[in-house]
């Protein structure tokens, strides 16, 4: 089943890794699940990847554009001193964010799942239990950005020692509107400590250029499919948005 998501099989991501926390230890239970995954792999044989090298529509007026000298001074994306001269035609990069807070009835740990796109194609998908317990939406879902922060990173990184050019910041979409607002606001603060690291990991991202976050709506966060187990109907809709 991990080889099946590696190859695209995106929509059971989510199935596959609560799955894989009982490796160690699994019970008769945890075979029968199993066996509606591949129940669910034979019914739908032929979902694979839509992979469109258009650019996405993307409404300019939804992101906010923010001083943020005085918060971050000097914050800027680290670019390699060694990439070579950008080539071809310029690409835009865009990721979907969400957690599903304490979805784990047993330990209470989130699930992360984010989505990357290279204009309309997905790239990366990621679906995993988050390391700490937390005690709010709004920190499970501020540690989820950070994780995504640091695979767009990674991947802006490798795009331009490829000798791609980008176009501008990726996009992120989350469907928290206190993350959303705490991450574009420089004068928003942290009351909680404990989300410090994740709350201005994200924040010197903005402020650098890197990322510009926006709010999406909860029905159309397509992060979902990577986070928590949804109704066929509605699992469907999401993945049809990406897949065939």
């Amino acid at each position: 089943m991990r080889w099946s998501i590696e190859l695209g099989r995106i929509d059971i991501a989510t199935e596959v890794s609560m799955l894989s926390t009982h490796l160690a230890m699994p019970r008769e239970g945890h075979l029968q699940q199993a066996y509606h995954v591949f129940a669910y792999l034979k019914a739908k044989p032929k979902k694979t990847l839509a992979f469109d090298p258009q650019h996405p529509d993307i409404d300019e007026a939804r992101f906010v554009k923010c001083d943020w000298h005085d918060f971050y001074r000097g914050a800027k994306e680290a670019i390699p001193g060694d990439a070579p001269k950008p080539r071809g035609n310029v690409v835009s990069t865009h990721c979907f964010v969400d957690a599903d807070h304490a979805g784990n009835r047993i330990t209470r740990r989130s699930q992360t799942g984010i989505l990357i796109f290279i204009n309309r194609a997905p790239i990366i998908w990621y679906s995993k239990r988050q390391n700490t317990v937390e005690t709010s939406t709004f920190g499970s879902e501020f540690v989820a950005m950070r994780i995504a922060v640091e695979l767009i990173e990674a991947l802006r990184y490798k795009l331009r020692m490829f000798g791609i050019p980008l176009d501008g910041p990726t996009n992120v979409f989350c469907d928290n509107e206190a993350v959303t607002k705490n991450a574009i606001n420089p004068e928003s603060t942290l009351k909680k400590k404990h989300n410090s690291i994740a709350y201005h990991r994200t924040r010197e991202a903005v402020a650098a250029g890197t990322i510009r976050v926006t709010k999406e709506d909860g029905t159309t966060n397509l992060a979902d499919v990577l986070t928590k187990l949804l109704p066929q109907a509605t699992k469907d809709f999401l993945c049809d948005r990406f897949m065939y």
